[in-house]
């Protein structure tokens, strides 16, 4: 919509303008469009000189939501364009000790009884030898490594572990900024190509009031979101908010990302494999598969990580290796002023847990339950870094744990990972579970029990104890109880199509 100047309050804010595009500046353009289309105007300004990062993304089952609850999208409409696949989890290969692997998967472990999680009855057998690895008992992890996909079976009934499936998706970032793009641009979004070379601000409160394109064009705005990427244009080169940086704890700071071709169906998860000084990533897609070595330079050179990741690809490389560097960290402020920071502007966590879209999401969704319609509000702003900063601090430790908790001394890497001192917060987290196996989840924190559950002792936390309320149950029955939820998963994976079929019949890219 147009907003005629000589009308217009100058504290509301009626005129958003977002720098940058790739996948957060769409997402970003995508969802004020839907929400608030009609009493807002929307500009995106993005240079097709400069690139974004867009290697082959993972994601977290919210995006979900974000597409089919929040933009309306068709789920198999999105899977083909951006030539995507299911992901139902994500494998560890060598992280507690080399030849280790466990699985990550969405959903819940099992079937919990009363107030008691299901893996404390597991933990009583397991303790004993008698029951095989938590996996088994995960319809997520277990149609994961049998190549299995559904999408739900509604009709079923809803005890039914098929009933509503949790999963997320592998993409091409590139292509759904693209399919984000044609939805904005026809909800109102206007886009303009050029490369910012000057920010103007107002003199009485510091706030940014325009950007000025390289021909001249001045792009004024009331709000402005920073989507141009690790560089800050707006939130960190013009308004120097500061970063706060996490690398003593996350000491990865670079990836070298490569294409191959497929090498057979693709596999409905998500690989990590710990290697010398980092970890390797395998992400198929319909058309491709991407891998990436994300590895710390103070343990290996980039020449080094390179042949690394080539001496462990099983297709073909489609294009040359490339380097990203990065800190590991957040902006001290993710919305300062009229500027709100998304995407690689407001901070980066490295992709162990695919969190990087997620943390878009929030961002973006955050904002517009705060919207500042009648002009930027520092109560609000307050609140929305704190909610911000909390999400962005968990998320950190839940990443940490991967590292931190490993017996593997195998390298200088690994030994500074296993002795390094971790934030209280996550030390607390640890030391409850290695003596009870309980944990809590903190508030609306994006990792729930289940996640950190399968991660603890993925990683080998093994709890010295199990709840009390287990011994409730006589022996005999909590055998059959736990070698049931074993029974029912493996009949579930057994039904299910395979992952290929799945695709091939609902969204299969052209």
């Amino acid at each position: 919509m147009q907003h005629d100047s000589a009308s217009r309050d100058p504290r509301r804010v009626q005129r958003v303008v977002i720098v940058g595009g790739g996948t957060a500046g769409w997402m970003a353009a995508a969802t004020l469009a839907k929400t608030l289309g009609r009493v807002v105007s929307i500009q995106l300004v993005e240079s097709d000189e400069i690139g974004t990062v867009g290697v082959g993304e993972a994601s977290v089952p919210h995006l979900r939501w974000f597409n089919t609850q929040l933009l309306g999208l068709d789920e198999a409409d999105f899977v083909r364009q951006v030539k995507g696949t299911f992901k139902l989890g994500i494998q560890f290969r060598d992280w507690a000790r080399r030849g280790d692997a466990y699985f990550h998967g969405f959903g819940q472990p099992g079937q919990g009884l009363g107030a008691v999680p299901f893996h404390h009855y597991w933990l009583k057998l397991h303790r004993d030898g008698r029951v095989p690895a938590l996996d088994d008992y995960s319809l997520q992890s277990a149609a994961a490594m049998a190549g299995k996909f559904l999408n739900g079976a509604p009709h079923l009934p809803q005890n039914s572990p098929l009933h509503a499936i949790v999963y997320a998706y592998h993409f091409d970032a590139g292509l759904y900024a693209r399919y984000l793009r044609g939805y904005s641009e026809k909800l109102g979004v206007r886009r303009t190509e050029g490369k910012i070379v000057d920010v103007s601000r107002r003199g009485e409160d510091g706030f940014v009031d325009a950007v000025v394109l390289q021909g001249g064009e001045r792009i004024e705005g009331d709000f402005f979101i920073d989507c141009s990427g690790f560089r800050g244009l707006l939130i960190e080169e013009t308004l120097h908010t500061g970063y706060v940086d996490w690398s003593h704890w996350l000491p990865c700071d670079r990836a070298i990302a490569v294409p191959t071709a497929s090498s057979g169906p693709p596999t409905p998860y998500t690989r990590a494999t710990a290697r010398s000084a980092g970890w390797q990533w395998r992400i198929p897609l319909q058309h491709r598969t991407g891998n990436g070595h994300v590895f710390s330079s103070r343990f290996m050179s980039e020449d080094e990580a390179t042949a690394e990741l080539l001496r462990n690809l099983d297709g073909e490389t489609l294009v040359a290796p490339r380097v990203l560097r990065f800190t590991t960290g957040m902006r001290r402020r993710f919305w300062n002023g009229n500027v709100l920071a998304l995407g690689l502007a407001s901070g980066f966590m490295e992709p162990l847990e695919s969190t990087s879209i997620v943390l878009v999401q929030m961002g973006i969704t955050r904002f517009v339950e705060m919207f500042p319609g009648d002009g930027v509000d520092p109560l609000s702003s307050d609140r929305y870094n704190a909610l911000l900063t909390f999400e962005y601090e968990r998320i950190r430790d839940f990443l940490i744990l991967h590292y931190h908790a490993t017996e593997r001394d195998d390298s200088a890497f690994w030994n500074y990972c296993r002795t390094m001192p971790v934030p209280d917060s996550l030390q607390h987290i640890i030391d409850l579970f290695r003596r009870s196996g309980l944990f809590f989840r903190n508030g609306e924190e994006l990792f729930a029990l289940s996640s950190w559950v399968q991660v603890m002792l993925g990683q080998r936390i093994v709890p010295a104890r199990h709840h009390a309320a287990v011994e409730q149950m006589p022996e005999a029955e909590i055998v059959a109880f736990v070698g049931n939820v074993r029974e029912v998963i493996a009949a579930c994976v057994q039904a299910m199509p395979s992952h290929q079929a799945f695709i091939d019949r609902y969204c299969k890219a052209a």
